[in-house]
């Protein structure tokens, strides 16, 4: 454990020490308690928990609902102060940190359970060749162009830019001809500014860290991303350093920007407005090999020292079997990308096809990077994006500075 996750681990567990007095040391035999993210308990699992509960006798599952801005730092806590609960909902980029630091146990998939996921979402849970978390819940992201803006700007509205010389080409010609920005830019210092870019990263068949943990971010491959960011500002919404991805999603709701990344909660909001609009898979760079976007997993991770390991880690593959996982996530307003292909997810793409483009990106999407100090690397990948947006730093020197910071987080 190094000497900086190990203190801030212990900083935490002493800031939470007031709320550990009602946790034992241990997990109650027969009991699988759950830190369970955001503010009510989602009507699928609640019927799938108790049915579990009666299939196993005198086994409890006790999910305690803890808020998105809360939850992971309760879990870190609890398990630092060496009173873990037994499982806890946790973002997927987290998993190294916590292996490191031996808080949690692995949960190896078989060849049969990795074969039923959507590519490359294995990889988002899958540290030193195995796997640390069960997958919950999936996001991906597509492009959103206004019908209305492109023909206002003399574009074929039907037309959507397929790669990222079209998609600037086409923001200029909005700009220029409308007043309108041509595209919805998010560079603000927050988590999803990162995100954002990374898409332009899988998009260009790029990489930030490879599988022997070795940093790729200085690549030609990022590079282009990068220049392509800083060829597309002047025609992106004033001040970009001050919008994440949902302000900018607002703005587009609101007509005020033609094109934006985003999931599917953006088709169901714009489905109650009278805008025109599309939805496409992201636009391709250069060295493009197919439709790529960020596959951003939250998983099921199975805390080490409650003594219910093993049973804490059958209950989370059967709350994520595919049944129950595709009764959880196909609710239409869910915003949750499937996990897994089936049959039930063609007959919800063809009554709402939406959501094709958000399941194609897929095909040649990356997961997260896996960092041992994630928010070291995060705070270096936003940096090196708002110096390129505004102008204060060239790409090529913005790159090498952040692929040296980044070494450090490995």
């Amino acid at each position: 454990m190094s000497i900086t996750i190990k203190t801030g681990l212990m900083a935490l567990a002493l800031l939470g020490s007031t709320a550990l007095t009602a946790v034992t040391a241990h997990a109650a035999d027969k009991e699988i308690s759950w830190i369970y993210c955001g503010d009510t308990i989602d009507p699928v699992h609640t019927k799938y928990i108790k049915q579990w509960e009666e299939k196993n006798a005198g086994w409890k599952v006790t999910p305690e609902v803890v808020g998105w801005a809360q939850c992971q730092d309760k879990a870190t806590t609890l398990a630092a102060a060496g009173t873990p609960v037994a499982m806890a909902y946790v973002g997927s980029r987290t998993l190294k940190e916590f292996a490191q630091n031996d808080l949690i146990v692995k949960v190896p998939m078989t060849d049969e359970e990795k074969k039923a996921y959507y590519p490359h979402i294995v990889d988002t849970v899958t540290f030193e060749g195995t796997q640390w978390g069960v997958p919950i819940a999936f996001s991906t992201k597509a492009l959103y162009w206004n019908k209305d803006l492109f023909k206002q700007a003399g574009l074929d509205p039907e037309k959507p830019p397929k790669t990222w010389a079209e998609e600037i080409e086409m923001a200029k010609t909005i700009k220029e001809k409308t007043g309108i920005p041509g595209f919805g830019l998010s560079a603000k210092t927050f988590d999803n500014t990162m995100h954002q870019f990374m898409h332009w990263v899988y998009t260009n068949n790029g990489s930030v860290i490879d599988a022997d943990g070795k940093v790729t971010l200085d690549s030609p491959q990022i590079l282009a991303a990068l220049k392509a960011y800083k060829d597309i500002v002047p025609y992106s919404e004033e001040g970009p350093t001050a919008y994440e991805q949902n302000e900018v999603r607002a703005i587009f709701l609101d007509g005020k920007v033609a094109m934006i990344q985003a999931g599917s909660g953006a088709a169901s909001r714009l489905k109650e407005t009278k805008i025109s609009w599309g939805i496409t898979t992201l636009p391709l760079g250069p060295d493009a090999k197919g439709p790529g976007t960020l596959l951003i997993t939250d998983s099921l991770a199975i805390f080490k020292g409650s003594g219910v390991e093993d049973k804490a880690t059958e209950f989370a593959k059967f709350i994520t079997s595919p049944d129950v996982q595709a009764e959880y996530e196909l609710q239409g307003g869910a915003g949750l990308t499937p996990l897994r292909p089936s049959k039930k997810v063609d007959d919800f793409v063809a009554k709402d096809p939406s959501w094709k483009p958000l399941i194609e990106g897929i095909s040649y999407g990356g997961p997260e990077p896996l960092f041992t100090d994630y928010k070291g690397f995060q705070n270096s990948m936003i940096e090196m994006i708002q110096s390129v947006v505004t102008g204060k730093a060239e790409p090529e020197a913005a790159l090498k500075k952040a692929a040296g910071e980044i070494e450090a987080f490995k």
